[in-house]
This record gives C-alpha cells, sequence and structure tokens, in this order.
C-alpha cells in the first residue's frame, strides 16, 4: 500500500465513525484525527518523503506526548488507542 492510499483509508476510516460510532468514540476519533492529520499536513509543509512507518512513529511520539500532558482520562485514552491501532491495521 502507497502513503497516499493510506491516508485515504484513514480519512475514509476517521468519516465513517461519524455514521457508526458512540459519542465517546467519536471523541476519540476526532482526537486522533487530529493527530493524524497534524502528521501528515506537517510532511507535505516540510515535503517530507515519508514512508508509513514514518508517519505512525510521528503520531505515536505526538500521542504519548499528549498522554503524558495528561490531555485524556484513562477511558478515553483506551478508546484513541484502539482506535489507532485499527487505522494502522488498514496499511
Amino acid at each position: 500500500m502507497t502513503l497516499v492510499n493510506y491516508i485515504d483509508a484513514a480519512q475514509q476510516y476517521y468519516d465513517d465513525l461519524v455514521i457508526k460510532a458512540t459519542d465517546d468514540e467519536l471523541f476519540a476519533g476526532g482526537y486522533l484525527r487530529g493527530h493524524f492529520d497534524l502528521a501528515v499536513g506537517y510532511a507535505e509543509v516540510e515535503q517530507l518523503t515519508i514512508s508509513i512507518e514514518q508517519l505512525n512513529e510521528t503520531v505515536e511520539q505526538s500521542l504519548v506526548k499528549a498522554y503524558r500532558n495528561g490531555e485524556l482520562n484513562e477511558e478515553d485514552k483506551a478508546l484513541v488507542v484502539r482506535l489507532w491501532e485499527e487505522v494502522k491495521a488498514l496499511a
């Protein structure tokens, strides 16, 4: 799978959450999408050539920093982690 296809699949995954997700999953999906989109946007602005693995690593670093800053309670963090595993499985 190419990086572009992965990004497209992830964006579709986030869009599909609107239809099927609970309110808590919508929150977690939106939160995760923000981190994902930020990593994609940074790579585009900086004109970086990155792999899916590098993109995922950037997202994970961002999430870990957010967790350390106490941005999420444990329940929300668990949902974000679960959804992130589902997004990574799209690759």
